[in-house]
């Protein structure tokens, strides 16, 4: 709203009015923004939570007695998105159709988790909104993000082509004067970093690109349920989600930046996407969120985010790395996320063939998701871990600054993968 009153004022050459048309500013000026709501709008909606009881009975149980932790009240995800829509949609351009896929994800999963938790506070269900909702609404989601990449217009890409200087004997970058519509994304380590869906459908002759787009979206639907279920699982830990979440939203911004600024483009060999650099304000935005939500999240939390934050902040991601064409880098950049998910998928399959073939209750790690393996003291358990290591439990506080910082290390290996040919 502002970005377009400003712009609609500076026809009156309004000193300072022209501040809005640069994406550095607005970007700076939303992530302060974002910061600025969730520490001080965070309060309020935390003691309201308190106040209306809104806490996980099944948390509180499972947290064993834990005074510091008991009757801490969830559903603090609408922190995170009130944080990140607010500055969106004062500081962003609300015609640019990735900024509105931004707005309309976040809406989306943020009810869908809201969803979840309500069912779990309110109706005293431990399973909360059923599985089979849960991915429905994340197939929507993605069927919304991929059929829009597809049918919109306004979603093009100019792509990178490499070409051999004669004169100096060095590889320039270029890219296409025209801008393409195809379901092309970028990969590491191969030539020119493209990959196009395309290459998979070339045996439906001139339906190939159709085939390819249709292949796009279906990996579009993976990226969102994998991802949002990932972040899911993760928050398990006082800050942990809402960390790592934040470390993988300056990685994303940076991607954003580059990738929708044709001189940095060149430089990294990547695709060319006009009108995507305007996710940098959202991706400040949600880097503001995150950090000002782990001012209360923090061990020990005062409020935790829930599945309406968790949910949220894995779509987010998902779509995000999807619309900049870096889907394809998840598995790197969301390393923490996709060994969380690894770890509840294995230790099940694990523990049945250790029943039927040994016949004890033997299990892969001590607790699942991953990073209460870490957390869990053996000597509590009634059952035996294949993976003994760490002796002794850590204490949560230092679990989550060790994967923040391993996400930190991801982070680099991702933009290293885009200079490895």
């Amino acid at each position: 709203m502002l970005y377009h009153l400003f712009h609609y004022i500076e026809r009156f050459d309004i000193p300072g009015a022209r501040l809005f048309d640069y994406i550095t500013f607005r970007s700076g000026f939303a992530l302060v923004l974002s910061l600025f709501i969730a520490i001080v709008i965070g309060r309020r909606i935390i003691d309201k939570l308190k106040s209306n009881q809104m806490c996980d009975k099944e948390r509180d149980e499972k947290e064993g007695g834990n005074s510091l932790k008991q009757g801490t009240p969830t559903m603090g995800g609408i922190i995170i998105i009130i944080s990140i829509l607010v500055p969106c949609l004062l500081l962003g351009k609300l015609n640019n159709v990735y900024m509105l896929l931004m707005i309309v994800s976040t809406i989306w999963c943020g009810a869908l988790g809201f969803a979840d938790d309500y069912i779990k506070v309110f109706h005293h269900n431990k399973q909360g909104l059923k599985g089979k909702f849960k991915i429905v609404g994340q197939v929507g989601l993605g069927l919304i993000v991929g059929l829009t990449m597809y049918l919109s217009p306004a979603i093009v890409m100019h792509e990178n082509v490499t070409f051999s200087n004669r004169e100096t004997q060095q590889e320039v970058v270029v890219h296409k004067t025209d801008p393409v519509k195809a379901p092309t994304s970028t990969i590491p380590f191969v030539k020119n970093h493209n990959f196009s869906y395309s290459y998979f459908t070339k045996w439906m002759g001139r339906h190939a690109q159709a085939g390819g787009w249709i292949l796009f979206v279906l990996v579009t639907i993976f990226v969102v349920t994998a991802v949002s279920n990932g972040a899911n699982l993760t928050d398990g830990l006082d800050g942990l989600a809402a960390g790592t979440s934040a470390v993988i939203g300056v990685a994303l911004a940076i991607m954003c930046y580059l990738g929708g600024n044709v001189i940095y483009a060149s430089y990294l060999n990547i695709m060319y996407i006009p009108g995507s650099a305007e996710l940098v304000v959202y991706a400040a935005a949600f880097i503001g969120a995150t950090i000002g939500f782990m001012w209360y999240n923090s061990f020990p939390a005062q409020v935790f985010m829930g599945d309406t934050g968790s949910l949220c902040l894995g779509g987010i991601i998902a779509v995000f790395a999807v619309l900049i064409r870096k889907e394809w880098l998840i598995p790197i950049l969301c390393g923490i996320f996709l060994i969380e998910e690894l770890s509840v998928i294995i230790q099940v399959p694990y523990r049945k063939w250790q029943i039927k073939k040994h016949g004890v209750d033997k299990r892969l790690f001590r607790m699942t998701p991953f990073h209460h393996h870490f957390t869990a003291n053996p000597e509590k358990l009634s059952w035996k871990s294949t993976i003994n290591k760490p002796a002794t439990p850590i204490h949560e506080a230092k679990v989550v600054m060790r994967f923040i910082l391993i996400t930190i290390f991801l982070a680099v290996i991702t933009f290293v993968t885009l200079k490895v040919r």
